[in-house]
């Protein structure tokens, strides 16, 4: 007991104990749930009841049924594609807002950027719906204008809707993390490039990129998480073109009363997810250092040639291999290269 009491009232201990409610807190509302979830998904539903005996006909039945296959890299294109036009678009806002705004009014810009988060996600989501409609402000505008005859079809219920809607709504969390790593960036290594006869350009791609990527690297995985396992956009603007896997997640679950078949689809989606960004953020790494090591053109076709073998080992496998297999020797593949990268291939002047 006197131990015990010593070691409470050490350095460790006393850490211990201010950890140990928010631990006990996140164990609590987040472990369990999720550890609920991934027990779920190895039962089956028969009818109002669950049988509980350990199965994996749910993984094998969702990794084969080419519906839950489509609805997954729908769901990672839209989302690669939201973040794609979010970053880019958020990076010029930011590098204004830090380089060329005066001090005692960046929190200004930071405040008005934030205006949006005054609303509820919802109403947002039901504006865009109002904007694109076929009777609505841009399709008006472009007749009045004379530039179209008729209303266009491709701006809503479909996966462009679910793009424009979620790249304005995930905006500020973009722009945000890459003014910080902007902030950060020492102005005198800026000017020693200047000095040295380095153009405004090459000093930015050499100096100021590299030196943002870490702030551009938590943009994407900050847009890239959520946007996956959006449920309320695709259901409002998206149609039947743009289903996600959280609608059929919510389907599953509450329509056709099968949660096990959900909870297996919520983990698949969790764990490609993950091993996506992870292989993402490996080749990132390993294309930088490629760049640097045998240049740039070297590094795009490495990139390119790595890009369409894997479409096409994902186009043909099923055929051969059968869909289950591909799907496991993909994400195998990925984790395995990813961490040879991690270990062997070094970061480079981008920190990554």
């Amino acid at each position: 007991m006197n131990g015990l009491t010593r070691a409470l009232r050490s350095e460790g201990g006393k850490g211990l104990i201010m950890v140990s409610p928010p631990l006990v807190y996140a164990l609590l509302l987040l472990a369990a749930p999720l550890a609920t979830i991934v027990l779920f998904s190895f039962w089956t539903q028969n009818f109002l009841t669950i049988d509980r005996t350990f199965t994996l006909a749910n993984y094998a039945e969702a990794l084969s049924d080419p519906l839950y296959r489509e609805l997954m890299l729908r769901s990672l294109r839209i989302s690669a594609l939201v973040t794609l036009v979010t970053v880019v678009l958020a990076f010029p806002v930011a590098y204004f807002i830090s380089f060329h705004v005066a001090p005692e009014k960046k929190s200004l810009w930071l405040f008005l950027i934030t205006i949006p988060f005054w609303t509820s996600y919802l109403i947002r989501v039901f504006l865009w719906r109002v904007i694109l409609a076929y009777d609505g402000p841009v399709n008006g505008s472009l007749i009045g204008l004379g530039l179209i005859d008729e209303p266009l079809s491709f701006i809503l219920y479909n996966a462009n809707a679910v793009v424009i809607t979620l790249a304005h709504a995930f905006a500020p969390f973009a722009i945000l993390p890459i003014f910080v790593s902007l902030e950060k960036i020492d102005r005198s290594l800026l000017e020693a490039a200047r000095d040295l006869g380095e153009s405004k350009t090459m000093t930015f791609l050499r100096v100021t990129l590299p030196l943002a990527m870490p702030g551009v690297l938590a943009a994407i995985l900050i847009v890239s998480i959520p946007t996956v396992g959006d449920y309320v956009t695709p259901r409002l603007v998206g149609g039947s073109g743009g289903t996600m896997i959280a609608n059929m997640i919510y389907a599953q679950i509450f329509d056709l009363n099968d949660r096990p078949m959900g909870a297996t689809l919520a983990v698949l989606a969790m764990a490609i997810v993950a091993l996506t960004l992870i292989w993402g953020i490996a080749r990132l790494r390993f294309w930088l250092w490629l760049a640097e090591a045998r240049g740039l053109w070297v590094a795009v076709g490495a990139a390119l040639a790595e890009i369409v073998a894997l479409r096409l080992f994902f186009l043909n496998g099923p055929a051969i291999l059968g869909a289950p297999a591909t799907v496991l020797s993909l994400l195998a593949l990925a984790t395995l290269g990813s961490v040879l990268i991690f270990w062997r291939v070094p970061k480079g002047r981008a920190g990554i």
